[in-house]
């Protein structure tokens, strides 16, 4: 899939969130890149998944005082060569990007890989 096409995907995606949700993205940066980087898959665990499709990297809003300020923007990573790797169509990418995108929000909103499991939303 072509990059414009697969950021239309994520900015859709972002786009169809609850409004609720949409108003509490602050300070948070959307970032399409091909596959992680070493220093990226270094920090992750290797256990947890094979092929890494996104990735959270900030304080999620359930850990930030009210002293947080003046820093950096938190930034969910989506990898689109990793999501393709998985996919064998068009439709399926479509549903793992929202997927990954709904799963790398809901790490900036606070919300564990267990908690998500228990949820049965993983």
């Amino acid at each position: 899939m072509n990059r414009k096409k697969f950021e239309k995907l994520v900015i859709e995606t972002l786009e169809a969130l609850p409004r609720v949700f949409k108003n509490s993205l602050k300070n948070i940066d959307v970032v399409i890149e091909d596959e992680p980087s070493a220093g990226q898959e270094d920090k992750l665990d290797a256990s947890h998944c094979k092929v890494v499709l996104g990735l959270y990297q900030g304080v999620p809003l359930s850990r930030r005082s009210h002293c947080y300020g003046m820093v950096m923007p938190d930034k969910v990573y989506i990898f689109q060569k990793n999501i393709e790797k998985v996919c064998g169509s068009d439709e399926e990418i479509t549903r793992l990007v929202r997927r990954t995108v709904q799963h790398e929000l809901a790490h900036h909103f606070g919300i564990s890989d267990q908690r998500m499991r228990d949820l049965d939303v993983y």
